[in-house]
């Protein structure tokens, strides 16, 4: 078993509401130099929180934490965040005061991140 950290990426419609709602999970294992996320969003929950949710601009952002967090540091992909997987997690976690946010770290084991990002999605997101 090897130590992995973890965070759920939330939806904040409106910020000033504090609303919010969990459309995914990164996660990360250092030992098995893994960083994966895994996004699903339900648009219908979002737009109960703010029916005038730009929800395309939503989509778009979330792809671009996917990319960031998927890709591979020597791939065409990265993108600007040339970033060691470790460093773009840490990254990616930062709190911050914007429609998409990160909830805080939270550790577990494992044998299989993958297995474990698929059980996260489904217990904190679907």
């Amino acid at each position: 078993m090897t130590p992995f950290e973890y965070a759920v990426i939330r939806v904040v419609p409106r910020v000033e509401r504090g609303e919010r709602v969990n459309v995914g999970v990164l996660l990360y294992c250092q030992a098995r130099d893994y960083l994966c996320a895994k996004i699903h969003v339900d648009d219908a929950r979002l737009r109960a929180l703010d029916p005038e949710i730009d929800l395309v601009g939503v989509h778009t952002a979330l792809e671009a934490w996917e990319t960031t967090c998927n890709a591979r540091q020597d791939s065409e992909q990265a993108g600007p965040v040339q970033l060691k997987p470790g460093e773009r997690f840490r990254w990616l976690t930062a709190p911050r005061s914007t429609i998409i946010q990160p909830g805080p770290v939270h550790t577990g084991l494992t044998d299989d991140p993958a297995a474990d990002l698929e059980r996260l999605l489904r217990l904190l997101v679907l």
